[in-house]
């Protein structure tokens, strides 16, 4: 790299007994990550920067305050307008074994980020929040990838490993004084029991043989109760045997085993933690730990507990679900970039992520092997003269995707694709990758909680389950007790409404119900827009041409929906993925039969496009 690496010259560890005195330091963890602001990477920056911030990371439940170097109330958005441009960014969490110490975070982290300056010999422009939620207090730490120079900044790889580790040890140890012997020790007898992968099995695992044969035996007497104790320990977990006395067979895989039950352990201790702040009362029996298999046979569907960060440095997230079917869920979802917000109690649906090529692969195929391996829009149009120019780019841009990410194709300067004859073996590779970001789907089925929905006058969730042929099956227990009882009490209001009436013992809605609750919240909605913007409200019929300038997007009961715009008039018509660049813009679409509608956005060639 031709970017000077600053490697910075440690002082003397400041604790007694010289080197042997590191011991003694109390034990400050740091995860370190550097981070490509390239692409998408800024987007993903003012991500992760609200997220640090979201509400409940204080002791006292409130959202986290950003500081830095000199105000105790920092400016996040002039900090990511600073590092427009720049091509990377460290992020740090630094947690101290005894940060529960501190009534105050704030100055230790200072006292490290002034440490580094002096080591780095640059001044450093950084960001940080204290987080409060968990067992262990930390920080997190956002710092810019350039100098004071402004040049792009390297650190030293074993500064970033153990430097920095080493100096916020120094300076808790100032704080704290060191640790005693006793502190030390009762740590080490804690560890014995844990069901999780601790030091002492780190220990025996730098001691074993390729027979995977270790003794307990240590010539310091304390250290040889903790090993044995903890291959006792090892044994009823049925992850270590005893094949001669003090000898011991270590099961192949030990590590991986002990690391996921602690990463079990923890999913636990997440459930309770979340279900009890939101005062849900759940057996543990119902909790499933690692959805993945359930995922992959059929869709769970449910309400959103919470959103949180399984991996804090490498943004990966969860959702905590409590399912239809009386179950709470606790759900990896990937990249917190990768996945759109969904509220706490909005209704979802989550799904395995399907790696299967999908149409627009086959067509690519299609394409190609009548053209000697080649695409092109011009190409396509030729081979389906019905498609638009703008259908077709949505291959082009599939395509570019997954030279991005796999490099499977390739591109001539004159734009035209070369495509290999496996290239829907490819297209799965791309979606295996894509998996490893977003390993799941996510559909908001409604935006809106259980009891906003029970008399709200918009086609709701309730209702399409109420009188949809494919019902969900519906468990009398949980949150699916929750959605029996709402279902019960939506049924009652329709009646009220005139929208259902009882027979005997079943009740009979109207064949129109969704269309007329549609109808009803457009109309009101519509209302209130037309006063805001002082223009007339047109309904857009079926058949007719919807041509305007996108104005906006409007969560509604019955769905998602775009406002445009024309002239003196609005209308509201039902919203789809492709609108999502066209704000602003002018677009124009033909609205069909079952309240959907066909846009036709970009120069056209061969009639209309299908969204």
């Amino acid at each position: 790299m031709a970017d000077d690496v600053f490697k910075p010259k440690l002082g003397k560890i400041r604790s007694r007994g010289g080197k042997g005195g590191r011991k003694f330091l109390r034990r400050v963890i740091i995860k370190s990550r550097i981070v490509r602001l390239t692409g998408k990477g800024m987007q993903g920056a003012r991500a992760h920067l609200r997220y640090i911030q979201r509400d409940g990371v204080t002791r006292e439940g409130l959202p986290g305050a950003l500081y830095n170097a000199d105000q105790d109330r920092a400016d996040g958005k002039e900090f990511l307008e600073r590092a427009d441009g720049d091509r990377h960014q460290f992020r740090f969490i630094v947690s101290a074994e005894d940060g529960a110490e501190y009534a105050d975070l704030k100055p230790v982290t200072r006292r490290l980020m002034r440490q580094m300056e002096i080591d780095l010999g640059t001044t450093l422009d950084w960001v940080a929040v204290d987080h409060f939620n968990t067992g262990h207090p930390h920080t997190h730490i956002l710092m810019r990838g350039k100098d004071d120079q402004g040049r792009d900044l390297v650190i030293a790889r074993n500064y970033m490993a153990r430097g920095m580790r080493e100096r916020a040890a120094e300076i808790v140890s100032l704080d704290l004084g060191p640790r005693t012997d006793l502190e030390i020790e009762n740590r080490l007898r804690r560890e014995i029991d844990q069901d999780r992968l601790t030091s002492i099995d780190r220990n025996l695992l730098r001691q074993i043989g390729e027979d995977r044969i270790v003794s307990a035996a240590d010539r310091d007497a304390f250290r040889q109760s903790l090993r044995a104790g903890r291959l006792q320990k090892l044994r009823r977990l049925g992850l270590a045997e005893e094949i001669a006395p003090g000898h011991w067979r270590l099961e192949a895989g030990l590590e991986t085993t002990l690391s996921r039950m602690g990463e079990r352990d923890d999913i636990i201790k997440t459930l309770h933690r979340e279900m009890k702040r939101r005062e849900i009362v759940r057996s543990p029996a119902d909790f499933v730990i690692d959805a993945r298999s359930e995922l992959d046979q059929q869709p769970v569907v449910g309400r959103v507990v919470t959103r949180g960060l399984s991996d804090e440095l490498n943004d990966r997230h969860y959702l905590i679900v409590d399912g239809v079917d009386g179950k709470t869920r606790y759900v990896e979802i990937g990249k917190g970039e990768a996945t759109e917000p969904v509220p706490e109690d909005s209704i979802v649906q989550i799904s395995s992520r399907n790696i299967q090529p999908r149409k627009v692969d086959r067509t690519v195929a299609e394409v190609a092997q009548e053209n000697e391996g080649q695409y092109s829009i011009d190409l396509h149009l030729e081979h389906d003269p019905t498609a638009t120019e703008e259908y077709a780019r949505t291959h082009v841009r599939r395509l570019e995707a997954m030279r991005r990410l796999t490099q499977g194709v390739e591109r001539e300067p004159d734009g035209t694709w070369i495509i290999a004859s496996d290239h829907l073996d490819r297209a799965v590779e791309y979606e295996r990758e894509r998996g490893k970001a977003s390993p799941v789907m996510i559909r908001q089925l409604s935006h809106l909680s259980l009891e906003q929905q029970l008399e709200t006058d918009g086609a709701t969730w309730l209702d399409r389950e109420l009188v949809g042929s494919d019902s969900l099956s519906v468990r009398d227990a949980g949150f699916g007790r929750e959605v029996r009882d709402a279902q019960a009490r939506r049924r009652q209001w329709l009646v009220a409404q005139g929208l259902a009436r009882q027979e005997q013992d079943r009740t009979v809605y109207r064949s129109d119900l969704i269309d007329r609750l549609q109808k009803r919240e457009l109309a009101r909605v519509a209302r209130q827009f037309s006063k805001e913007l002082g223009l007339t409200y047109v309904e857009a019929g079926s058949g007719e041409r919807v041509e305007g300038t996108l104005r906006r997007s409007v969560e509604l009961a019955s769905g998602k929906y775009a406002l445009i715009e024309k002239s003196r008039e609005f209308t509201l018509v039902p919203w789809r993925a492709v609108l999502e660049r066209q704000l602003g813009k002018q677009v124009s679409g033909i609205m069909r039969d079952g309240n959907t509608i066909s846009w036709a956005i970009g120069r056209q060639r061969g009639g209309p496009s299908v969204s």
